[in-house]
């Protein structure tokens, strides 16, 4: 077999008959790695799109979800703040009761009084009214 001197120097002749530095062999091997490099890139481009979307889409529902804890939140607040009213009222109207039936008693003890008040001032009438 001859040997090829352009070959051994490092030239190549391509498909068109251009000379070319690579083999062709590792010259289409380098433009298919290439063609798939572009692939990657794309489709990484791709990859971060769709992630970008679902970034956006999770910090939407995070900030609706911290919404939704801070109006849980107040009304949570609301209803101690309502359970603390009904507290304070119902001590008032305990307050009130205790109140009333003191009030009560001392009305109660004033009528016996007043009663044998009347049953003295009766008794005293009837006696005069006897001696006369």
């Amino acid at each position: 077999m001859a040997k090829d001197p352009l070959g051994e120097a490092g030239l190549h002749f391509d498909e068109l008959n251009k000379l070319r530095v690579l083999e062709p062999d590792v010259s289409h091997k380098t433009i298919v790695l290439k063609e798939e490099c572009e692939e990657f890139v794309d489709k990484i481009g791709q990859f971060q799109k769709i992630v970008g979307g679902l970034i956006e889409l999770v910090d939407e529902l995070a900030k609706e979800a911290e919404a939704e804890k801070i109006r849980a939140i107040g009304a949570r607040n609301v209803l101690k703040s309502v359970e603390k009213q009904r507290e304070a009222q119902q001590q008032q109207l305990q307050a009130l009761i205790v109140e009333k039936k003191m009030q009560l008693e001392r009305y109660r003890i004033e009528y016996e009084a007043l009663q044998k008040v009347e049953a003295k001032q009766s008794e005293f009438i009837d006696q005069y009214i006897l001696q006369k």
